[in-house]
């Protein structure tokens, strides 16, 4: 009897134990978004909501995780420090999702050693290089309907593009229709959008500083014949004065004039 209680005490002890884990277990999967859930894969921590239905960055991410997995959902916006709590990603992968808009600062606060960013397959359109300053990793922006111009030129010229993905980032729209359907890399080996663009200002610039010109001397055109007109009216009138009166006022006239 003895011996029993005492076995029963231990497996009571080793089954409160049990309870534990699968209460912390069930738990920590409460906090998580259905459809993601965390593992480890080659040594490091990963966290998979791939084909979630999310409709935006999940809040309660662990922040020890190593690579990201937020690709194929549904999310068309990227907000202000939407990663800003991974300290140790490595990897971050965003492709296939309805991405068409991304906050300045959104991926501020990802680490130096971030190997990998992909924002391939969204709906990017334009997207300024201030995005991705601080972004040191290889990023994919393939397979977006970019708008092929001058802030597209300066974001590939700002960007440490993944290796095979230059080919897929095809002009979607330009201002010349030639360049729609070609990939960018290569449209830009002959036009400098950004040095076209910078000529288009100036000309404009040129324009309106012609329109102001004409329109000043327009009005000092103006302003003399009205002048001019005014004297010989004044003219004729003295004409009609008597003698006396009209030298005196012929002087004043010709004074006013001069």
């Amino acid at each position: 009897s003895a011996w029993w209680d005492l076995w029963r005490g231990k497996l009571s002890t080793v089954w409160l134990l049990v309870q534990g884990v699968l209460l912390a277990s069930c738990l920590r999967a409460a906090a998580f978004p259905r459809g993601c859930y965390p593992s480890e894969e080659e040594g490091l921590k990963t966290f998979r909501c791939s084909n979630a239905r999310l409709t935006e960055v999940p809040k309660d991410i662990p922040n020890d995780t190593n690579k990201l997995y937020l690709d194929s959902n549904r999310i068309p916006f990227l907000p202000r420090d939407a990663f800003r709590d991974l300290p140790l990603l490595l990897e971050l992968d965003l492709s296939h999702n309805a991405i068409a808009a991304v906050e300045s600062g959104a991926f501020r606060g990802l680490p130096d050693h971030l190997r990998s960013l992909d924002l391939s397959s969204n709906r990017l359109v334009s997207l300024s290089k201030d995005v991705l300053s601080n972004v040191k990793a290889k990023v994919n922006l393939s397979n977006n309907p970019w708008l092929c111009d001058c802030r597209l030129q300066e974001l590939i010229r700002a960007v440490d593009l993944a290796a095979g993905s230059s080919a897929g980032i095809v002009c979607d729209s330009a201002l010349q229709e030639e360049h729609v359907g070609k990939a960018f890399l290569q449209v830009i080996a002959d036009t400098d959008f950004c040095n076209v663009y910078k000529k288009t200002t100036d000309i404009a610039m040129l324009v309106t500083m012609f329109g102001w010109f004409a329109m000043v001397i327009s009005y000092l055109v103006y302003y003399v014949r009205q002048n001019q007109e005014d004297a010989r009216r004044h003219l004729e009138y003295l004409k009609s004065l008597p003698s006396k009166q009209r030298h005196s006022e012929e002087s004043s006239t010709i004074s006013t004039v001069v």
